[in-house]
């Protein structure tokens, strides 16, 4: 349990960091997106090598495939959901885009814990923890937020993402083989979405095709972690 706390804070500190930083700075827009690309191509790595992989190995292809199908359509509807927000209530509407993947990756990590844990992945979720909260906590920011509410807020969501790796580690550590690969699957099926949907558009949005180089770097980089 130890391993899972450690873990759960190392991925969570990013959230805090990156809120931090949000609330007092703009990053260049190029930077941004260059942290973006890197986190996108790092998650891609991860949950094809890591998550998908374990889910494949674990249950078969059909069960792992059924999870990343759930996956993928929980964070579509939900974040569907969150649009409606983001008006009115956009810097809560960007809050809960974040977690909507964020718990799914976490109870993921925790449950990765079981054979000693997937460094690609805690490497993964870091790299897409802290531009996704900076940018967020720049929103709170320009809606007029104060720098107290916004840590408030934040170090609140690190806590739950890290809560989600102990829960992943301690409740689903002695699930079926069926069971996980299922959970593995969802949780790479959230990934993925949230790529598509969120990271990698707006990466491109702030930063054009030059990206590319970005998240290049952020997939080489999860690949020679994963083969340690």
């Amino acid at each position: 349990m130890t391993q899972a706390l450690l873990f759960g804070s190392v991925a969570s500190a990013a959230l805090v960091l990156g809120a931090a930083a949000g609330a007092r700075w703009s990053l260049p827009e190029h930077v941004y997106a260059a942290m973006l690309g890197f986190a996108g191509g790092a998650l891609i790595c991860a949950l094809s090598f890591e998550l998908f992989q374990d889910a494949e190995r674990g249950g078969g292809v059909w069960l792992a495939a059924l999870g990343l199908g759930l996956g993928a359509a929980t964070f579509v509807f939900a974040d569907a959901r969150v649009e409606r927000m983001r008006g009115s209530a956009v810097s809560f509407g960007l809050l809960a885009a974040v977690t909507l993947d964020g718990v799914p990756e976490n109870l993921a990590l925790g449950v990765s814990l079981i054979e000693g844990g997937s460094y690609a992945l805690l490497v993964a979720i870091f790299a897409s923890n802290f531009p996704e909260a900076l940018g967020s906590a720049t929103k709170m920011r320009d809606d007029g937020r104060s720098g107290r509410f916004i840590m408030v807020v934040w170090v609140g969501a690190a806590v739950l993402l890290a809560a989600s790796v102990v829960v992943g580690r301690g409740l689903l550590g002695g699930a079926s083989p069926g069971v996980l690969a299922v959970l593995l699957g969802f949780a790479g099926g959230a990934v993925l979405a949230s790529l598509a949907d969120t990271v990698m558009p707006e990466a491109f949005k702030h930063g054009g095709p030059y990206v590319a180089f970005a998240t290049v770097a952020g997939f080489l980089l999860s690949y020679v972690v994963a083969l340690e």
